[in-house]
């Protein structure tokens, strides 16, 4: 059975961190490209970043800096590390996968998608 499932949000204070995991099933894992979005209440998703295979990353400029993406290919998971996070973070994350070096920044271009997990940042 092809899944994704994220796991590890939470609620944190401003400026705490958090990492989310994204475990995939059913896929040949290494050869996918990893995309994280987010939707806060009322908003489209939006890119967070993404992994493509032999760890190549991307980020949105309002994470740069501050969220990491890493992959563990022989756990078939994807991490997004969160530090300095502030309240605009607040949102439900999402992993997605597709096969491939995919550079889309549109979660609708991407084959899987999780359940998502919330992230609530306090201020």
């Amino acid at each position: 059975q092809v899944q994704l499932v994220e796991s590890g949000g939470g609620l944190v204070q401003a400026g705490g961190s958090l990492t989310l995991s994204c475990a995939a099933t059913g896929v040949t894992f290494s050869s996918y490209s990893m995309g994280w979005f987010r939707q806060a209440p009322g908003a489209d998703h939006e890119f967070v970043g993404t992994i493509r295979p032999r760890s190549v990353t991307e980020y949105s400029d309002s994470v740069k800096g501050r969220f990491t993406i890493t992959r563990d290919d022989a756990k078939n998971t994807a991490y997004l590390q969160m530090n300095d996070l502030k309240p605009e973070d607040t949102a439900v994350y999402y992993c997605a996968a597709s096969q491939g070096h995919v550079y889309s920044r549109s979660i609708r271009l991407f084959d899987l998608r999780g359940q998502g997990t919330q992230v609530t940042v306090a201020s």
